[in-house]
């Protein structure tokens, strides 16, 4: 049988943990609880997780700084659950690795939705995808889901990986803001174009020669982006 998918939960209020941990259980998954940053960062590093569900509002270590150091060592999904609302604290968890944001109150429905899209992505994403595609001195590896510049690897997050691997199998169309959101994070994103920018930059800065004129990513002003297969 396939093993249970493991969740970390991270979050301090007592009624989330109450809620949130049976109903994932009841889906079937594993579920550790930590309630603060130092709990989550040791529980990342001693029992990697699958996937992890993160407050930003943690009484000891910044959820945004706990978000930061697990995406150092690791590239599980890490949803963020915030009362925060605002762009600029989604913008910034994004920046640091997260790859969802959840704003609270929300959905149960809706968080076990992206959950379960996340666990599937990185389960069985692309496996249609096999071998190597060349994009000028870059290699994208499916096999191992590696992106490769010469012999040096080029570390990605999940998400970044998907959207490269997304516009690869695109190359050089000009994909709308609206289709690589919907591919990338599912039709609930289409609105949330900040997740996109902030993710483009991040890609831009690993695989871009010049991150401030790409001669990959290329922007394509008020349409979306394009993939350039040709150096």
């Amino acid at each position: 049988m396939t093993p249970a998918a493991r969740i970390l939960l991270v979050d301090d209020e007592a009624p989330i943990q109450r809620t949130l941990a049976p109903l994932l259980r009841s889906r079937g998954y594993d579920v550790e609880v930590a309630a603060t940053g130092a709990a989550a960062l040791k529980a990342a590093t001693d029992h990697p997780p699958d996937l992890i569900v993160l407050d930003l509002g943690l009484p000891d270590v910044e959820g945004t700084e706990v978000c930061r150091r697990v995406r150092m060592a690791a590239a599980m999904p890490i949803i963020i659950l915030s009362a925060r609302g605002s762009e600029a604290d989604k913008v910034a968890a994004l920046d640091l690795g997260a790859d969802d944001y959840v704003t609270k109150p929300f959905g149960p429905e809706e968080l076990l939705a992206r959950i379960r899209v996340w666990l599937r992505r990185i389960g069985s994403e692309d496996r249609a995808e096999a071998g190597r595609v060349a994009l000028g001195d870059l290699t994208i590896d499916y096999d191992r889901r590696r992106l490769l510049r010469g012999d040096d690897e080029i570390r990605l997050t999940p998400k970044e990986f998907e959207l490269l691997g997304f516009l690869a199998r695109n190359a050089n169309r000009v994909l709308t803001h609206r289709a690589i959101l919907k591919a990338v994070w599912g039709p609930n994103a289409v609105d949330q174009p900040e997740h996109l920018w902030v993710l483009v930059g991040q890609l831009r800065k690993k695989i871009e020669p010049d991150p401030a004129h790409p001669r990959y990513l290329v922007s394509e002003p008020w349409v979306g982006y394009r993939l350039a297969a040709e150096s």
